[in-house]
């Protein structure tokens, strides 16, 4: 089973135990270098006064990840924060406002939150943009779904085209739309 959620959704989430123990929050997503999946979290501690942990959770360590929790079976699956950064080789920017253009050169908006596909992997399938004129939408938070791979640069997310014709205004349908563009962009691509 897959679950669609937005990045923003995943931080604070408490890092549960198999046997109980609440060890941590969610404190960042790390995402891999070719942004792309999630390599991991950065993690602090829980309570009021807790700050920022030297340890992180890599995915790979991740038992389960559920609505209202990420289980792990116990604190020694945690490691070195700048391991788990260093092994997703990690980008060391945030996409967070960056601007989302096609590659026919229209603006769509910048990125007000990435969304997830979760299951056994976490993948990045599409952004929600704070919308432009170009995108006929009168400038309101859209989902743009991404293909397989993508191009990022230091300012600039690029999409194809065609990205423009599967925009969603929500997350329940939009699991379909990032299937349906992934589906023309393989077939426009001559692979079947």
């Amino acid at each position: 089973m897959t679950l669609l959620m937005r990045a923003t959704e995943v931080m604070k989430r408490p890092v549960v135990t198999l046997h109980g123990d609440d060890i941590a929050q969610v404190k960042d997503i790390v995402f891999e270098g070719t942004g792309g999946s999630v390599g991991g979290f950065t993690l602090a501690g829980r309570g009021l006064l807790a700050g920022p942990m030297r340890e992180a959770l890599p995915w790979a360590a991740v038992h389960a990840f559920g609505p209202h929790a990420v289980m792990i079976a116990d604190e020694t699956v945690l490691q070195d924060r700048e391991a788990v950064i260093a092994a997703a080789q990690a980008r060391e920017s945030d996409v967070m406002g960056s601007r989302v253009i096609t590659d026919d050169g229209i603006d769509l908006g910048p990125v007000s939150d990435v969304i997830l596909e979760v299951g056994d992997v976490a993948d990045v399938i599409g952004y929600e943009v704070d919308s432009t004129e170009a995108l006929g939408r009168d400038n309101k938070r859209v989902l743009i779904p991404l293909p397989d791979v993508l191009a990022v640069s230091g300012e600039a997310l690029i999409v194809p085209a065609a990205a423009t014709e599967f925009v969603s205004d929500d997350l329940a349908g939009f699991g379909a739309a990032v299937h349906e563009f992934r589906e023309r962009l393989a077939y426009g691509s001559g692979e079947s």
